[in-house]
């Protein structure tokens, strides 16, 4: 085994186990085969009940104020979607933004999420399997794919879903028959840990998971001159694009004068350049909230709206004023840069904080700072040095060490950049000293530390030879990691 902290290559480690962990051969959640445990149902003529993941009180999670009788379906008479719908279908007339809307659960960055993921058929088929059907071979089980911190799970599901008087408590779609995306729901569900694990989070935490590919954050405040082209370029691509409103003092879903939702995210699902009236209206965007059922008639007409399905247009301006961020995920990062001809190359490595060896903190802790896990990258090519762009995308996210999402308590993580000019003198690890960084500043850095999933920094970097230490802000801090590295041009790694 490698020392604790020691940083590996997943994607030449997933090669040699012929891709285990990756979409085409995602690792088994739980280890739940979902070919053998349909077999067995089959077989043995019974229905699918799902241990791991039971139709019980637990599975829903605490704090969620629901009235009882909360029930699962009756197992002896008919399959549980059918007792909803006897006409049910996992899809009815193809996928759509519009199949579906939020219900108690405060999730809406999840629905978002799944609203963007409808746009892009060939990212949807990999997280959800087209080829299940409730009437054929039907014994109650259905499975999911997710991308969980740098490998792809199958995620096994029974049919179970939480109702009262027969109604679904939570997505439900707008075709009573359509049941994929409580399905889908349910599954990440239980990825989370149970369905409350879901209250409360951001786009980016989905796509993510939905794409296992590149991600951007936008600060809209701090936004530059080229995040429109950044947009346009994102939405050429098989990119999933969502966006947030502030928070507010209140946790309650409270409409503001202009009609959003507070600390509600919505989905990007469209960008034009149009005129109206001879006017050019140079740059404005489409967008829709997973929970406009439940905005008032009167809000509803504060945006607008084009059709009477959460989906509005917004001017390019206003949208910068009223949301705060912009997430954009792709499967590669070709929409980073605006150059047709630009080269990307995109480097994942694994590795782990462990409190008295490789937990050093940040800077501030001069004499163990150097313990940190350290990397070392090279940029060449003479377009880096002469254009001043921004060349390296650098992601650093933290891995939970808990089973349940809500239990979570993510670190302050971030990471530095040091130019390495000349032969180092390195210890017997193979690291650089801790003289090296008493006597040698950042280059880049992370903006700050924060006590989140992930922390994203997107850098310009000249020819040369770097460091890349990623670190907790407070050492003795144990935690694992995954630091991925975008590269334009031939930067090697």
């Amino acid at each position: 085994m490698p020392p604790p902290g020691a940083c590996l290559n997943i994607m030449e480690a997933r090669h040699k186990q012929k891709g285990y962990g990756s979409i085409s051969n995602p690792e088994k959640f739980f280890n739940q085969d979902f070919k053998n445990l349909k077999q067995y149902c089959l077989t043995k003529g019974v229905r699918y009940i799902d241990d791991m993941f039971p139709p019980d009180a637990k599975s829903v999670g605490q704090g969620i104020l629901i009235p009882k009788p909360l029930k699962f379906g009756n197992d002896q008479i008919l399959p549980v979607l059918q007792q909803i719908a006897p006409d049910a279908e996992f899809v009815v007339d193809g996928v759509s933004r519009f199949d579906f809307g939020q219900g108690v659960l405060g999730n809406c960055w999840f629905l978002a999420s799944i609203g963007a993921l409808t746009f892009q058929n060939h990212i949807f088929n990999q997280v959800v399997p087209l080829d299940q059907k409730i009437k054929e071979n039907y014994c109650g089980i259905f499975h999911f794919r997710f991308w969980r911190f740098g490998r792809w799970v199958d995620v096994v599901i029974d049919d179970k879903l939480p109702t009262i008087n027969g109604r679904l408590i939570f997505v439900h779609s707008t075709d009573p028959n359509e049941f994929w995306p409580a399905l889908l729901e349910k599954a990440y569900a239980k990825v989370c840990g149970s369905y409350t694990d879901m209250t409360s989070g951001t786009p980016s935490e989905a796509m993510m998971d939905f794409t296992g590919g590149v991600h951007m954050c936008v600060q809209l405040s701090d936004a530059s001159s080229d995040v429109w082209g950044l947009i346009c370029r994102a939405g050429k691509s098989n990119t999933l694009m969502g966006c947030g409103t502030p928070q507010g003092e209140t946790s309650t879903n409270t409409v503001l004068p202009n009609g959003l939702v507070q600390g509600h995210a919505y989905t990007v699902t469209g960008i034009k350049i149009t005129n109206i009236m001879c006017h050019l209206l140079p740059k404005i965007l489409s967008l829709r909230s997973p929970m406009w059922n439940t905005v008032s008639s009167q809000d509803r007409q504060k945006c607008l709206s084009v059709a009477d399905d959460g989906e509005f247009w917004m001017a390019f301006e206003d949208f910068c004023k009223f949301y705060t961020d912009l997430d954009i995920c792709g499967l590669k990062p070709d929409f980073i840069d605006g150059k047709s001809s630009a080269q990307w190359k995109t480097s994942v490595y694994e590795g782990r904080w462990v409190a008295g060896t490789t937990a050093g903190g940040c800077i501030n802790n001069r004499d163990t700072f150097w313990t940190n896990p350290q990397y070392r990258i090279k940029v060449v090519g003479e377009n880096s040095e002469t254009n001043g762009e921004k060349n390296i995308l650098v992601s650093l996210m933290q891995k939970p060490d808990k089973r349940n999402r809500r239990l979570v308590q993510n670190l302050h993580i971030g990471f530095s950049v040091y130019l390495v000019i000349s032969p180092q003198k390195r210890d017997k690890s193979g690291k650089f000293p801790a003289m090296f960084f008493n006597t040698h500043l950042p280059v880049a850095r992370s903006d700050k530390y924060m006590n989140a999933r992930e922390v994203i920094e997107f850098l310009m970097l000249k020819p040369g030879e770097y460091l890349i230490v990623p670190s907790t802000f407070k050492p003795n801090e144990t935690a694992s990691f995954i630091l991925t590295i975008h590269s334009r041009e031939e930067t090697c790694c």
